[in-house]
């Protein structure tokens, strides 16, 4: 008799914001399909059926009651899942590879990292072991990329990052050898298993760290979320297979109790071992395996995945139907709950006329209020007032080529709030970093149409145009 643990993949339907192709979908790792759609008598149905022929054979009957014993082997569900669509099949085991980027590709000062990309099977901490054994002590940022998997093997995994002093961050790396393959195809998965140093990018939106992969990474002693990447937890699923004989309802519900309470016990303390928050098993622990939770930004900070109070990424170029950079900043104050979202966005008309757009939490003020960025030589001030959507605020101005070249080669820029008809003027500032604005700024401009002969006074404010936030296949701005 075998009992198998494991926290596997549900359907996570919306939870990695939308992409023109995601490289990784947010769905099973080990069922082929998802057992949310499956009928109900499917769905009832053991993992191992008693047969007619089975309670036909009075010797049968006569044997002793199966003994379940525990086992690390993950085991694939039943057909009655496999027949539901929903959970990605043909997802690769996780993937440890060397890669080698532009400067500046993985943060300031960083041209290479370790992508760890797939489902974590089965084998993933004894290929992980291997693996850092064989880079020795180089000191690399590890970016993961997981739909989830075999919790325990995810376990084993963070204890040896805690003991590695190893920088986690969640991200998605895209490989210049795959060529026209698609990155998650057969060909580009061989790649990153061949132990090779590869070429490629990394980037975060759209990049996911569901189900058995928070707890991974919580054994890191340095972890970076970035605001854009999507965290998500469910309850376990255990597989129950009895060999030997046919258990009796009564049997099969101890089993599975017994495990939970297991599976339980050896995440609480592996949580505590880490100094971190139960908090997060206990949120898993309330969503049915059928369905994931995406945890908040709160959240994150909260059970300590992440706890810094500021976010910020860096500029992004997105080929959209228009091309777009931009980048989003987290913030929250001391004594804040809850996190402010700001969201930059760029845009051009054509190569010499760009829009900046600026998308906030609305800043309750009495009187009128003004918006300027000061970025090295260059400052610009935004229409006043801003448009307003609910609690949410956008400004808008329009800048020439010739200042946005001089904003991207600023070290950084700097947003300043000011009240125009208050007693005593009050300026607050937020800083605003210039990391990636360059990369993405000469992609932004490939994509635009030469200028053309009208002029448009630079500098001056302009009404909000209406263009979307990104939406599709976001590239990272080296």
């Amino acid at each position: 008799m075998v009992l198998a643990i494991v926290l596997m993949v549900a359907p996570a339907r919306g939870a990695v914001p939308p992409t023109a192709k995601p490289a990784v979908p947010a769905r099973s790792v080990l069922q082929a399909k998802p057992a949310l759609q499956a009928k109900p008598a499917q769905q009832a149905k053991p993992a191992l059926q008693t047969r007619p022929a089975l309670q036909a054979n009075p010797a049968m009957a006569a044997r002793p009651a199966p003994q379940v014993k525990p086992a690390t082997e993950l085991k694939p569900a039943g057909r009655a899942a496999r027949r539901s669509p929903g959970i990605g099949e043909g997802i690769a085991p996780i993937s440890f590879a060397l890669v080698k980027g532009a400067p500046g590709a993985c943060g300031p000062g960083c041209d290479g990292w370790i992508a760890a990309e797939g489902k974590i099977d089965n084998s993933a901490a004894a290929r992980f072991r291997k693996f850092m054994k064989q880079i020795g002590e180089r000191k690399l940022p590890i970016y993961f990329n997981s739909p989830g998997g075999n919790l325990e093997q995810a376990l084993a995994i963070g204890t040896m990052l805690r003991e590695k002093k190893a920088v986690v961050r969640i991200g998605r790396t895209t490989l210049r050898e795959c060529g026209f393959e698609p990155q998650e195809g057969e060909a580009c998965t061989r790649l990153k298993q061949s132990g090779r140093e590869l070429h490629g990018e990394v980037w975060t939106r759209g990049a996911i760290c569901n189900s058995a992969c928070p707890y991974l990474i919580l054994g890191a002693p340095s972890r970076d979320i970035a605001p854009d990447v999507t965290l998500a937890v469910h309850s376990p699923r255990v597989i129950l297979n009895f060999t030997g004989g046919v258990p009796t309802r009564e049997m099969r519900a101890q089993a599975l109790q017994r495990a939970m309470e297991r599976s339980d016990k050896m995440v609480l303390d592996y949580i505590a071992k880490l100094g971190a928050d139960p908090g997060l098993l206990t949120v898993a622990r309330s969503v049915p395996f059928e369905s994931m939770r995406i945890l908040t930004r709160e959240e994150i900070a909260r059970f300590a995945l992440d706890r810094r109070d500021r976010v910020e990424s860096p500029w992004m170029f997105e080929a959209a139907s228009r091309g777009i950079a931009y980048k989003t900043i987290l913030t929250r104050k001391d004594g804040e709950a809850t996190f402010r979202t700001t969201r930059l966005q760029l845009v051009c008309f054509d190569q010499d006329r760009f829009e900046l757009d600026v998308e906030r939490n609305a800043v309750s003020t009495v009187g009128a209020g003004a918006l300027s960025l000061a970025g090295g030589e260059v400052r610009l001030n935004f229409l006043s007032p801003p448009r307003r959507a609910g609690d949410r605020e956008t400004w808008g101005v329009f800048l020439n080529a010739s200042q946005m070249r001089a904003l991207a080669s600023a070290d950084g820029a700097e947003l300043r709030d000011a009240l125009l008809n208050a007693a005593r003027p009050n300026v607050a500032t937020f800083p605003v970093a210039g990391d990636g604005l360059q990369s993405a700024l000469k992609r932004l401009t490939d994509t635009c149409p030469p200028p053309k002969a009208v002029v448009h006074p630079s500098g001056a404010p302009v009404p909000w145009t209406e263009v979307p936030w990104p939406q599709a296949s976001a590239q990272p701005a080296p």
